[in-house]
């Protein structure tokens, strides 16, 4: 099928031009907010509304440093060396989801000490909401018609603009899917009683790196890296292996630890 002809600005006022990935953005960290907010009001966490603004607010300096800085050293680390001034140029576009998350990681660390937070409840919370972001996110990619997938026979192969006269793989689909609405739904059943601090990041970790890892398979590589190794292996299968390791060893640490949330 022909890709559907979605126009990546949403407004356009002249002297202002608002995009729908930036405002997919805008959604993904709305609906944490909201999420968490009233999570709180529930009494099933430990911090006040104003509290959670805060949370966010760290969360939204975690994604933004860190998925510019991880875009720019994982995959045009080249181009960074050529003129390092790119790294700031935001507006060009250009967004790595493992460099967000260790900025993220870091807006956690940040958080739960200010506040005097348990780290791993801080990190629990945080993994609940993020699929949501990364399903929002994986909308934008496709109305940019930005990271298709390989070519594919299968019915519903989308001929992206820019993508040749074939038929691809819809895999920012696969990905709003696998590690956004079904990686948020398994998390919220397992969170519906208490469970081990840790716990909920470490399935996070392990459901992200096996739907990314999977979808990999139909996603096609960056032109300027491509295959790392095998025909096979790419950038964002080597950047979440790790992922999956830790999520291992996280579920197993916090099986020690008695059941607080």
């Amino acid at each position: 099928m022909d890709f559907p002809q979605i126009d990546p600005v949403m407004l356009d006022l002249g002297f202002l031009q608002i995009h729908w990935y930036g405002m997919m953005y805008v959604i993904g960290f709305a609906s944490a907010l909201l999420l968490l907010k009233r999570r709180a009001s529930q009494g099933r966490s430990p911090w006040s509304a104003a509290r959670v603004d805060d949370l966010i607010f760290y969360c939204v300096l975690g994604v933004i440093v860190g998925g510019r800085v991880g875009y720019v050293l994982f995959y045009n680390a080249s181009e960074f060396l050529a003129d390092p001034l790119m790294l700031l140029r935001i507006w060009q576009g250009g967004m790595s989801f493992h460099g967000g998350l260790l900025g993220v990681a870091v807006a956690v660390m940040v958080f739960a000490r200010v506040s005097g937070s348990p780290l791993w409840t801080v990190a629990d919370h945080v993994a609940w909401v993020t699929p949501i972001g990364l399903a929002a996110g994986r909308i934008g990619n496709f109305i940019n018609a930005e990271l298709w997938g390989r070519v594919t026979d299968v019915p519903w192969g989308v001929v992206f603009p820019g993508g040749g006269a074939l038929a691809r793989h819809p895999s920012q689909l696969y990905e709003f899917f696998g590690e956004g609405l079904l990686l948020f739904v398994l998390l919220t059943l397992y969170w519906r009683r208490p469970r081990p601090a840790g716990s909920v990041a470490a399935l996070f970790l392990i459901g992200y790196a096996v739907a990314r890892i999977t979808v990999e398979f139909f996603r096609e590589p960056d032109a300027h890296i491509g295959f790392l190794a095998a025909d096979w292996i790419t950038m964002g299968q080597v950047l979440s292996a790790p992922m999956l390791l830790s999520g291992i060893a996280l579920w197993f640490y916090s099986r020690r630890k008695a059941v607080a949330i």
